[in-house]
C-alpha cells in the first residue's frame, strides 16, 4: 500500500486506526472463505510415506475433502480457524503499517520508491509478521492435523493450555519452527509487495472502474501465486516442524534446513512442494482478495473520515 498524498499529513494513530480496520476485515473475510484450502494444504503436507495404508491418507485435495467429509463432518474444514482468525487484525495491521515503514526506511531519502525499495520492505514486513504469528500457526497446525471428531476434538485454547504445561514457550513449545515460520513470511512477502507494487507501476490505471477492479485483480493474483510458489519448501519445513512427529517421544524436524534436508532425502523434491495446489488455490485469489478488500475498505474511511485538505487517495 502506498500511504495517501495529502497536503496535510494524517496523524499515525489515525493512519494506524485506518489499517487496523482495513486489514482486519479483509483478513478475517479472507480467513472464513479460504481456510479450508489452507487445513487441506497442512494435511498433505505432515503426511509422510509411512502412513499410507491408512484410510486416512489423503491423495490429493479432493481426497482430502472428501475422506474429511466422511471421517469429520463438513464443520472439519474450519479446525484451527479461531487462531488465524484471532491474529489476523493485528497481523494486517503491522503487515501493511510496517511495509509502510519499513518502505520509508528503504527509500533512502529519494522520493520515488523503486523495485528494490519494495523488495527490502516487503522483506522486513515479512520478517516481523512472522514473530507475531508463530504462536498462532503451531496452536493452529496443532489443531489443523488433529483428526478427532465432535467432543475428542480440544479447543483452541485447550490446545494451547497443552502446548504451554508440555513444552513452555519456547523453540520446543509455542514458538517451535519460527525460523521457517520467518523463511516462508519473509520470501512471501518480499515477493508479493514488490510484484504488486512494481508491476502496478508499470500498468496506467483505467479510467473504467471495472476494468480497474480486473487490472488490480489479476496483478493481485499473480502475485499472491508468484510468492507461493517460492517459499512452499519453507512452508512444508514449518509444518514438519510444528506438527506431530512421525515417532512419539523423539523429535525428527528441528530446524528449517535440515527439516529441508531430510524430506529431501527421504521423500524426494517433489516432497518439498506438497500442498502446492491448495496452496495456490487459496493464496492467489486470496492474496487479490486481501488487496482489494484492503484497498477499497481503506478507501471507504478515507472518503467518510477525510482529513482537512487532504487529497485523494494514492496508490495501493
Amino acid at each position: 500500500m502506498s500511504a495517501p498524498t495529502m497536503t496535510k499529513k494524517r496523524p499515525v494513530w489515525k493512519e494506524a486506526t485506518f489499517q487496523i480496520f482495513s486489514g482486519g476485515s479483509a483478513g478475517f473475510i479472507e480467513v472464513c472463505i479460504m481456510h479450508p484450502l489452507d487445513l487441506i494444504k497442512t494435511r498433505l503436507q505432515i503426511q509422510s510415506g509411512v502412513n499410507r495404508n491408512d484410510p486416512k491418507y489423503y491423495t490429493g485435495v479432493f481426497d482430502a475433502f472428501r475422506k474429511m467429509y466422511k471421517h469429520e463432518g463438513i464443520t472439519s474444514y474450519w479446525k484451527g480457524i479461531v487462531p488465524p482468525i484471532l491474529v489476523e487484525t493485528p497481523k494486517r495491521a503491522l503487515k501493511f503499517f510496517s511495509f509502510e515503514q519499513y518502505k520509508k526506511l528503504f527509500m533512502f531519502g529519494s522520493p520515488v520508491a523503486t523495485p528494490i525499495t519494495f523488495t527490502l520492505a516487503g522483506a522486513g514486513a515479512g520478517i516481523t509478521e512472522a514473530i507475531l504469528v508463530n504462536p498462532f500457526e503451531v496452536v493452529k497446525v496443532a489443531l489443523q492435523a488433529n483428526k478427532k471428531t465432535g467432543k475428542e476434538v480440544p479447543s483452541t485454547w485447550n490446545m494451547t493450555r497443552q502446548i504451554i504445561n508440555r513444552d513452555g514457550f519456547g523453540g520446543k513449545g509455542l514458538n517451535k519452527g519460527l525460523t521457517a515460520t520467518i523463511g516462508r513470511n519473509g520470501v512471501f512477502n518480499t515477493i508479493y509487495f514488490s510484484f504488486y507494487h512494481s508491476v502496478k507501476g508499470f500498468y496506467p490505471p483505467f479510467s473504467d472502474p471495472r476494468l480497474e477492479f480486473l487490472r488490480k485483480l489479476g496483478i493481485g493474483f499473480v502475485s499472491g501465486t508468484l510468492a507461493s510458489l517460492a517459499n512452499i519448501p519453507f512452508d512444508v519445513a514449518k509444518s514438519r516442524i510444528q506438527g506431530p512427529q512421525p515417532i512419539v517421544g523423539s523429535i525428527k524436524y528441528f530446524g528449517t534446513f535440515q527439516a529441508i534436508t531430510l524430506v529431501y532425502k527421504e521423500e524426494g523434491f517433489f516432497a518439498l512442494y506438497k500442498g502446492t495446489i491448495p496452496k495456490i488455490m487459496r493464496l492467489g485469489p486470496g492474496g487479490a482478495i486481501m488487496l482489494l478488500l484492503y484497498e477499497y475498505v481503506y478507501e471507504y474511511l478515507d472518503k467518510t473520515f477525510p482529513e482537512n485538505n487532504s487529497k485523494e487517495l494514492g496508490s495501493i
